[in-house]
């Protein structure tokens, strides 16, 4: 007996059932593997430490984009406080204006403000700049525990004061475009060096000398570009940050790395330190 209109409807929803569990099941499969929020423990908080000249300007910002954390540079945090006229901001102008220098209090309040107000900050931050003294170095403990967070890391940028200077002695400045190059050292040509070695260190030498590149106009050194400005700010490095690179190396966090290697070869051990401990 031929089965029934009914019963041949029944059967057709049945499979139609049937494919769409099917079909429900291989989309989840086919979705791909969320990846889990990052939590603290798997944040990056870092301090970046090197002599001027050393390389922070070059890294930090590649940090930055790769680890999606903040950059906290002192200099910056003052100029924007300052031009926000916030309270932090008016208090530092005060001080400034009248030859003083910021107070610890101010420039951890203006880490912490960043930390809870600026969303880059959220999976973490680079810190340049800032601690230079044990007790700045305790004020941001303390601060970073009342957060219940604590550091990963202190990198420390390393190299030789005198090649240090023969880099610096011969930068030439663009003014108009910030464009650098160098008097003497030639780097990789510019096809080859990272995007961030390129917009922040162009460092070979000019074509034309003393001349831009790109518009012909005159370039210049910078009046604090000179060996006894830089073996005094050397030595002003060295004494301020001793101490603290001491302090942090008590407390295991303290890591090396030779500043003197090609921007890409720094950057390679960078990562492998950010990494391993993010």
């Amino acid at each position: 007996m031929a089965p029934s209109d009914d019963s041949q409807l029944e059967y057709l929803k049945s499979l139609v059932e049937q494919l769409n569990v099917k079909i429900r099941s291989l989309e989840e499969k086919a979705k791909p593997t969320a990846q889990p929020s990052k939590t603290p423990a798997q944040q990056l908080r870092t301090i970046l430490v090197g002599p001027p000249g050393a390389g922070k300007g070059t890294q930090a910002p590649r940090i930055r984009d790769e680890f999606c954390v903040c950059h906290l540079a002192t200099g910056d945090m003052l100029r924007e406080q300052i031009a926000r006229k916030t309270d932090l901001g008016r208090q530092a102008k005060k001080v400034m204006d009248a030859g003083g220098l910021v107070g610890d209090d101010i420039m951890v309040g203006m880490i912490k403000d960043q930390l809870e107000n600026n969303k880059a900050c959220k999976n973490g931050f680079v810190l340049d700049g800032f601690p230079r003294t044990i007790p700045q170095a305790e004020k941001l403990d303390a601060m970073l525990e009342s957060r219940k967070e604590n550091l990963n890391n202190v990198v420390q940028l390393q190299i030789d004061d005198q090649l240090l200077i023969s880099r610096i002695t011969g930068r030439l400045v663009h003014p108009a475009s910030g464009r650098t190059y160098h008097k003497e050292f030639k780097y990789a040509p510019l096809s080859a060096r990272p995007v961030y070695f390129m917009l922040s260190c162009l460092s070979s030498p000019p074509k034309k000398p003393m001349t831009d590149d790109v518009t012909g106009e005159p370039l210049v050194q910078r009046s604090d570009d000179n060996v006894d400005t830089l073996t005094k700010r050397l030595a002003t490095y060295h004494k301020q940050t001793g101490p603290v690179v001491d302090y942090y190396r008590q407390k295991g966090l303290w890591v090396p790395i030779d500043a003197a290697q090609s921007p890409n070869v720094v950057w390679g051990n960078l990562a492998k330190v950010f990494k391993k401990s993010s």
